[in-house]
C-alpha cells in the first residue's frame, strides 16, 4: 500500500523514487515486521496468559520440559500478523507471487490456529483430527500447486533446478503439481516437528528465509540470473519483500521465544512459516537448495519417520526419543546447547546453499 502511494507521489516529488528500489523496500519490510512483532509481543503474552492459553506438556516428553507447563502459546499469530502487515505495506500488490505466498502462509496458519484452538481453548486433547488436518493441508497445497502450474509463464518456472550444475535442470511437466504439493506440505510439517525447544525452529526459519530472499532477488533480475546461470523468473524478485518480512517477524518473535521462552508459536506459527518457506522455494525454483539449507528440518522429520518405522518393524526404537532434539536432551545435553548447535548447523548449511549460486 505504501509502495503504491510512493509510486503515485513520485510524479510530484522525485524523492519518492527511492521506494522503487527493491532492496530498500526489503529492508523496510524487515524493519516493519520486526517492529510489529516487538509491539505485539507483550500484549499477546498478557492476553494469552489471561485467557489461559498455555502450553500442555506431554507426560511422555523429556522430564526437563515439565517446567514449561503454563507458558503461553499460539504466539505464532503475531508472527503471521507481522508478515502480513509488512508485506501489504511494502510489496507490489499487483505481483501474483506476493498473494500466492500470503494465501499459503495464512491458509496453513489457519489450519494450525484451528488445531491450537481446539486443543487449548476447547480442551480437546486431540485438537483437529490428524486426517482432517492432513486433508486441508492437501487441499490447500494442491490448489497452490495447480495454480502455479497453470499460470507458469515460461518453461523454467516448472523445471527442477539442479544445484552445482551449469544449466542443470529437469523438466517436470505435469509431475510439477505433486512435487510442489510435497514440498509445501512437507516443509510445513517439518518446521512444526522442529518446533519443540525454545527458539529452535524460529532462527533457522529466519536464516533460511533470508537466504531464499537472496535467491529471489537474483532470480527476478535478468542480468544476475544470466550471470549466475540460474533461471530468470519474471516477478520473482518481489518475493524478497516477503522474505524480509519473515526474517523481521521471526527475529522479533525470537526476542520473546528465546530460552527460557515467554511464549511458544504453536501450530499456527510453525505450519504457516513452514509452508511459506516451501512455496517461496518453489517460486524461485530452489527446492533442492531448500532441502540443503533446511537440513535441520529434514533430519528432524526423518528421525520421526525412522523411529516409527523401526518400532513397527522391530519393536525397538532407534533413538531415545523423536524428534531428534529430544534424543540429545535425553543423552544429557542441556536444552540451550541443543538449540545453539542446531542453529550453528543451520548457519553452515545456509552458507552451503548460497554457495550454489556460484559453484556450478
Amino acid at each position: 500500500m505504501l509502495f503504491w502511494l510512493a509510486e503515485f507521489l513520485k510524479q510530484y516529488y522525485h524523492i519518492f523514487n527511492v521506494f522503487s528500489y527493491l532492496t530498500l523496500r526489503a529492508i523496510l519490510s524487515t524493519l516493519t515486521a520486526l517492529i510489529v512483532s516487538f509491539a505485539l509481543g507483550p500484549f499477546f503474552i498478557r492476553r494469552l496468559a489471561f485467557r489461559r492459553i498455555k502450553q500442555v506438556i506431554r507426560k511422555l516428553g523429556p522430564p526437563s520440559h515439565l517446567v514449561k507447563a503454563g507458558t503461553p502459546t499460539m504466539g505464532g499469530t503475531m508472527l503471521l500478523i507481522g508478515i502480513a502487515v509488512a508485506t501489504l505495506l511494502w510489496g507490489d500488490l499487483t505481483n501474483r507471487y506476493i498473494w500466492v505466498i500470503l494465501i499459503t502462509t495464512l491458509g496453513f496458519g489457519t489450519i494450525g490456529f484451528i488445531d491450537d484452538y481446539r486443543k487449548l481453548i476447547l480442551h480437546d486433547s486431540e485438537g483437529m483430527r490428524a486426517r482432517w488436518k492432513f486433508f486441508w493441508q492437501s487441499v490447500l497445497g494442491l490448489a497452490i500447486a495447480i495454480y502455479l502450474y497453470v499460470t507458469a509463464t515460461s518453461p523454467a518456472a516448472t523445471q527442477l533446478i539442479l544445484p552445482f550444475f551449469k544449466n542443470g535442470h529437469i523438466s517436470l511437466h505435469w509431475f510439477y503439481i505433486p512435487f510442489v504439493y510435497l514440498v509445501i506440505v512437507g516443509t510445513s510439517n517439518a518446521v512444526n516437528l522442529t518446533d519443540g525447544l525454545d527458539g529452535l525452529a524460529i532462527l533457522p526459519t529466519v536464516m533460511v528465509g533470508g537466504a531464499l530472499g537472496v535467491f529471489a532477488y537474483v532470480t527476478g533480475n535478468l542480468y544476475f540470473a544470466e550471470y549466475l546461470m540460474i533461471p530468470h523468473i519474471p516477478g520473482a524478485g518481489e518475493v524478497v519483500i516477503v522474505c524480509g518480512a519473515i526474517a523481521g517477524a521471526g527475529l522479533g518473535f525470537l526476542w520473546f521465544n528465546t530460552y527460557p521462552a515467554q511464549v511458544f508459536m504453536g501450530d499456527v506459527g510453525a505450519l504457516g512459516l513452514g509452508a511459506a518457506l516451501g512455496v517461496i522455494a518453489v517460486i524461485v525454483r530452489q527446492e533442492l537448495v531448500l532441502f540443503l539449507m533446511g537440513g535441520v528440518f529434514v533430519v528432524e522429520t526423518v528421525s520421526v519417520i525412522i523411529q516409527v518405522a523401526s518400532f513397527k518393524l522391530t519393536g525397538k526404537r532407534l533413538f531415545r526419543m523423536a524428534p531428534l532434539h529430544h534424543h540429545f536432551e535425553l543423552k544429557g545435553w542441556p536444552e540451550p546447547r541443543v538449540i545453539v548447535r542446531f542453529w550453528i548447523i543451520t548457519f553452515i548449511l545456509v552458507l552451503c546453499g548460497l554457495a550454489t549460486l556460484k559453484l556450478r
